[in-house]
């Protein structure tokens, strides 16, 4: 398993339309509020291929992935 510890995932509110694609790919990692939007759980608990794939999957690129350890981001990509 790939180490997501080191992980900052962030999600713009502002722009999550809430269409769970997120939930569906990594649902260990991701989850919907009570207005429809994702959020991140903590910690998460999928692998880091899941939670790249939910990223991947956002339709509008809500979602922000970073590894604090090397200080790059993952996702969207540079």
């Amino acid at each position: 398993m790939a180490v997501v510890e080191s992980l900052a995932i962030a999600i713009d509110q502002e722009e999550c339309i809430g269409c769970s694609a997120c939930v569906t790919e990594a649902p260990e990692t991701f989850d919907m509020n009570d207005d429809d939007k994702a959020y991140v759980k903590n910690p998460p608990h999928d692998e880091l291929e899941f939670i790249m794939a939910a990223a991947e999957s956002c339709p509008i690129e809500a979602i922000t992935i970073t590894d604090s350890a090397e200080g790059k981001q993952l996702f969207p990509s540079d």
